[in-house]
């Protein structure tokens, strides 16, 4: 793809890339001399964004949340621009030769297009290994990986989940509700839910006593907590993860030799990067994201104006509002660059903007549509407030303002 034009590719369309494409469109654009040589380029593997906090609860039924505000249409939160400086391209990033500054895209249409960057955003996040969990492909995609759910529930008398963080945690928690109501126990179930953790406590990143709250409250929901546990093998082996083995009957080992059977099985163990399109110089080794400067958010390997946000990236834990702290750095960052490379004197433009991450206690984890445990800036916050910030309707009251742009305004 030629073009006159100098382009801002901007790779993912989810909170990093939306949110970082908003703001250089609304921040920085207009400030350049020139506007319209520059071309924000948003690629992503879906034409809408998904709350993926919201996915264990809205994998039960599309009743849960309104399904307007649960998926969004990319293209028309970006129709707000002018079409001279915001293109999007429905596609995967397949390539990056970061050393000529291009970039490679598979478009959904089965063509391949090389853009030539003059800055780039990688914002890719990470892939659930559960296709019920997240975006792993696109919506319909997602849709029918529910449904396919939906239909085996209530055919469904054993599930294992194999996970204890967040993601986890609150599948069992909503499942557990929705299928065995709120004052079960794991002898009286009706449906038997077990949730696998390898580590000493749930919620790693809480301290223990909230970790054991929410072995608690799901214990009422009639789950089964086994913690130490490691799973060693599933058979089918891609039971829970590839489509045609959603909702198959699973033999699970255990390291400690037990084996468990389940309807159902979902794996909800973390996350892996989507990073795959770039070289391995750029990755940092033990867990492939991205190897970014944590203060300026800039990819420095990679050459000049090139800057990593989100799961995909180590500036910071993964987690949204680490994301959304880290937006306005990474969009000043990328003013500054611009100004720079368009002549400017450091003197006038300014310093670097700095990231840094709040490293204390935080995280909210709603357990069924009531309960739930956490903490924000190291205070441990009562019960309710986890279901008034979160519960109520896992940030949907908070990401229409993200998608919309109207939150970097």
């Amino acid at each position: 793809m030629s073009t006159d034009k100098k382009n801002i590719v901007v790779v993912g369309g989810s909170y990093g890339g939306i949110s970082s494409a908003h703001h250089i469109l609304k921040h920085t654009i207009p400030q350049l001399p020139d506007k319209s040589t520059y071309q924000v380029i948003l690629v992503s593997p879906s034409t809408e964004v998904v709350n993926r906090p919201a996915c264990p609860r809205a994998l039960i039924s599309d009743d849960m949340f309104p399904q307007d505000k649960l998926f969004v249409s990319i293209p028309k939160s970006f129709a707000q621009y002018p079409s001279e400086n915001f293109l999007f391209l429905h596609g995967t990033a397949t390539h990056l030769d970061h050393t000529n500054r291009q970039i490679t895209i598979s478009l959904v249409t089965n063509e391949t297009n090389t853009l030539t960057y003059y800055a780039l955003i990688v914002a890719t996040g990470a892939s659930t290994p559960s296709p019920l969990l997240g975006l792993t492909s696109d919506t319909p995609f997602l849709r029918q990986s529910w449904t396919a759910l939906r239909q085996a529930l209530p055919n469904t008398k054993t599930i294992l989940i194999a996970g204890g963080g967040p993601a986890g945690v609150e599948t069992a928690g909503e499942l557990g509700e929705h299928l065995n109501g709120r004052s079960s126990s794991p002898a009286t179930a009706k449906v038997r839910i077990t949730l696998v953790t390898s580590g000493p406590h749930l919620l790693p990143h809480l301290r223990p006593s909230l970790a054991a709250r929410a072995q608690s409250l799901l214990a009422k929901l009639g789950v089964t907590v086994l913690t130490n546990t490691r799973v060693v093998s599933i058979d089918p082996p891609a039971a829970g993860a590839a489509d045609t083995h959603l909702t198959v009957p699973t033999t699970v080992t255990l390291d400690d030799g037990r084996t468990l059977t389940a309807d159902l099985y979902i794996p909800a163990t973390g996350t892996t990067p989507n990073t795959g399109f770039l070289d391995a110089s750029l990755l940092r080794a033990d867990d492939r994201r991205v190897e970014t400067n944590p203060s300026t958010l800039r990819v420095e390997r990679a050459g000049t104006r090139v800057y990593a946000i989100g799961d995909c990236s180590t500036y910071a834990r993964p987690a949204v509002h680490n994301i959304v702290a880290a937006v306005p750095v990474l969009g000043a960052n990328v003013r500054h660059d611009l100004l720079i490379a368009c002549g400017r004197d450091e003197s006038t433009v300014g310093g670097d903007k700095i990231f840094k991450e709040d490293t204390r206690e935080g995280q909210l984890v709603p357990i069924g549509k009531s309960k739930g445990v956490g903490a924000l800036m190291g205070y441990k916050v009562p019960g309710f407030v986890v279901w008034l910030m979160k519960g109520r309707d896992y940030w949907m009251w908070m990401v229409g303002g993200i998608w919309s742009g109207k939150q970097w305004a």
